[in-house]
């Protein structure tokens, strides 16, 4: 969310952001309702203050002259009561458009309707070749028994799966690899609850306008994540924090759940696009300093960077377009790791920098060091995501007889263990 007052002295830059963000707002009316707004707490403040004269006036007064004042202050305060119900509607009404208004995207963030218009920035490593046809990640994962979707599927409807065996342990090691990596960096590892309120959406940025991607529990009023950036961001809500112990390193570990809604006939073979997935994401709370928040999206991309290069698999990274943006968020890059059966680079991760768009929903501050309060900066990217990962690691990795090499930095997660193989 923007400051309101950012946005009157503003209105034409926030006007271009909507409209290249694709967003539909309406910015006028949105200043109409604060002008109301104003005008009704002049009013209340005045009524008050008539208030507060006669009650100091009325011990003082007797017979006609006390009965008059009596009678003015229970017409001040029925005009209060009324103008505070008017002050509330408007609040209200302001409050639905406030949360539609996007965050300014940086000016390093190119221009362009949607995905196709990305910016590759710079590409890591050379694509595996191969000396005999490679399989896809299904046919590989179905002849060594160790993906099943046809099951998934049948039990849970389209985009669901079984991982089995040493497709589980391959899962696991990649994410705690991946935590471990994040560990020594400084970041706090966290299990986060999964089922959070419409506040931790909303004070995310998700709600509204992500509702159709959400999974609702209505009977509890409750809602599945997406990403543990909603429980790890929503963490220290309404919570005023020191400067002193900024930055907070956060990495949180979860299943996440997405309807992909939209997306139908998309992607609909495999493991790339499905409703269920494990994820370890990095989150970080910093102080509201566009120089700090650069030094940490640079450390959250990198981290990112250094777990695929250790698992030796070949990437791009992306500038992602105003288009494709998400509404809070002021500059975003996506990294893309070759996947072989794609015959190209797929979206395995993304980092996005909010500066304070979250922070004001959640009410999430630190005082700063002249003591006065502050809203934070976040900023949030995917170390690494599951099932998607298992695409390029299955598929780079494969041999001519169908086993998978199982890359060196995993194999202390599996018990040493060197290929998966066809059992016999």
């Amino acid at each position: 969310m923007l400051d309101i007052k950012y946005i009157r002295e503003n209105l034409d830059t926030v006007k271009r952001a909507a409209k290249v963000k694709r967003v539909t707002v309406d910015l006028d009316q949105l200043v109409h309702l604060d002008d109301r707004r104003r005008e009704l707490l002049q009013k209340v403040e005045a009524i008050r203050g008539e208030k507060n004269k006669a009650s100091e006036s009325i011990p003082k007064l007797q017979g006609e002259e006390k009965k008059t004042l009596l009678d003015k202050m229970k017409s001040y305060s029925a005009e209060e009561k009324t103008l505070d119900e008017d002050l509330k509607d408007v609040e209200r009404e302001l409050l639905k458009i406030m949360l539609l208004v996007p965050a300014v995207p940086s000016s390093e963030a190119p221009e362009g309707k949607d995905d196709s218009e990305n910016v590759e920035l710079y590409k890591v490593g050379t694509p595996v070749k191969f000396d005999f046809e490679p399989k896809d990640h299904v046919t590989l994962g179905e002849e060594l028994d160790i993906i099943d979707i046809p099951r998934g599927t049948k039990i849970a409807g389209a985009r669901n799966y079984f991982l089995k065996g040493d497709a589980l342990l391959l899962e696991n090691a990649v994410m705690r690899f991946t935590i471990d990596h994040l560990m020594a960096k400084g970041f706090v590892p966290f299990s986060v609850p999964m089922l959070v309120n419409n506040d931790a959406m909303t004070g995310t940025g998700y709600f509204p306008g992500g509702e159709e991607s959400a999974y609702k529990m209505e009977r509890d009023d409750l809602n599945l994540i997406g990403t543990s950036e909603v429980s790890v961001t929503s963490y220290h809500r309404d919570e005023i924090l020191t400067e002193e112990e900024l930055p907070k390193l956060y990495a949180g570990y979860s299943s996440c759940f997405r309807r992909e809604a939209g997306t139908y006939g998309k992607d609909t073979r495999g493991l790339y696009r499905v409703h269920q997935f494990q994820k370890v994401e990095q989150v970080v709370v910093c102080k509201n300093s566009e120089e700090e928040s650069q030094k940490m999206f640079d450390l959250l991309l990198t981290n990112a960077k250094e777990v695929l290069e250790k698992l030796g698999l070949a990437y791009r990274v992306v500038a992602v377009c105003t288009g494709d943006m998400g509404q809070g968020q002021v500059y975003k890059n996506d990294i893309e790791t070759w996947m072989p059966s794609r015959n190209g680079y797929g979206e395995t991760h993304s980092c996005s920098m909010f500066f304070d768009f979250q922070a004001r929903r959640l009410n999430l501050r630190y005082k700063d060091a002249q003591g006065k309060n502050q809203f934070c900066y976040t900023l949030n990217n995917t170390a690494i995501a599951s099932p998607r990962v298992l695409i390029p690691l299955l598929e780079c990795y494969q041999n001519a007889d169908g086993s998978i090499t199982i890359p060196e930095i995993l194999r202390p997660y599996m018990n040493g263990k060197v290929k998966i193989e066809k059992k016999k």
